[in-house]
C-alpha cells in the first residue's frame, strides 16, 4: 500500500483512520513517501499513531519534514518498530531478495540513488514526482512519489488549478516514464491552511506487483 503527505496537524481521529484503513487490507509492506507534519510539535502524536500500522512501514521524507526541522530519529525507531525502515538515500530488501525498496532525498542537489539490485523488483520511493526526470537512464520496476497533493482542487476537464514546485507533469495517478511507471499519490492531508479538496479526495493506494 501507499500513502503520502500526511501533513498531520492534530487530527488524531482522521489519522487514526488512515492507519485503520490500511490495517483492515494487511498489506504485505506498505510505503510513506514524504511530509508526515508541517510542524514538529504535532510529530509524537503523528508517529504515536502511524506506530500503529500492523505491516512492515518504509518511507522517505519529504520536503515539510525538513522546513519543519523534526528530528528523523525517532522517525526511524517508529518506523523500524513496524518491521520496515525510514530510507534516507539508503536501499531495504525485502521478500527474501524479492524486492529492493529505494528511498531518496527530497534536496537540491539530489544525492546519488543507491543502486538497483539485479534479479529483483526495484521500487523507487521519492517524495517529488518531477524528480523522475533527473533519473538518466536508470530502470525502476515501479516508482512511487507524493507532493501534489493533486492540487487539492481539480477542475472537471480542466485537472488542477495550482500544484507546488517539483511535480512536473506528474500531478496524480499513474504515469509511463522512460524511468519506469510511475504513481503519483495525492496524499492524505492539506497544505498549509488550505484544508479543503475538491474532486481530488484523499487516497490510500492499493498495489499488486
Amino acid at each position: 500500500m501507499h500513502f503520502s503527505d500526511v501533513h498531520h496537524k492534530g487530527d488524531r481521529d482522521y489519522l487514526q483512520t488512515v492507519v485503520d484503513t490500511i490495517n483492515v487490507q494487511s498489506p504485505d509492506f506498505v510505503c510513506f513517501t514524504g511530509d508526515i507534519v508541517e510542524q514538529k510539535l504535532h510529530l509524537p502524536a503523528a508517529l504515536e499513531i502511524l506506530s500503529g500500522i500492523k505491516s512492515p512501514l518504509f518511507g522517505v521524507p519529504g520536503n515539510h519534514d525538513f522546513t519543519s526541522q523534526i528530528s528523523f530519529e525517532p522517525v526511524r525507531e517508529c518506523f523500524a518498530a513496524t518491521g520496515g525502515d525510514w530510507l534516507m538515500n539508503s536501499s531495504r530488501e525485502i521478500a527474501e531478495g524479492k524486492i529492493n525498496l529505494i528511498g531518496t532525498i527530497c534536496l537540491i542537489p539530489q544525492l546519488p540513488v543507491p543502486p538497483s539490485q539485479p534479479g529483483a523488483k526495484n521500487i523507487l520511493l521519492t517524495h517529488y514526482p518531477a524528480d523522475v526526470k533527473r533519473l538518466g537512464d536508470r530502470k525502476f520496476d515501479l516508482l512511487l512519489a507524493g507532493h501534489s497533493h493533486g492540487g487539492q482542487v481539480r477542475l472537471p476537464l480542466v485537472g488542477s488549478i495550482v500544484l507546488p514546485h517539483h511535480v512536473g507533469d506528474y500531478d496524480m495517478g499513474l504515469y509511463q516514464t522512460p524511468a519506469g511507471p510511475l504513481y503519483v499519490n495525492p496524499g492524505i492531508g492539506y497544505i498549509g491552511h488550505f484544508d479543503i479538496r475538491f474532486n481530488c479526495r484523499p487516497e490510500i493506494t492499493v498495489i499488486e506487483i
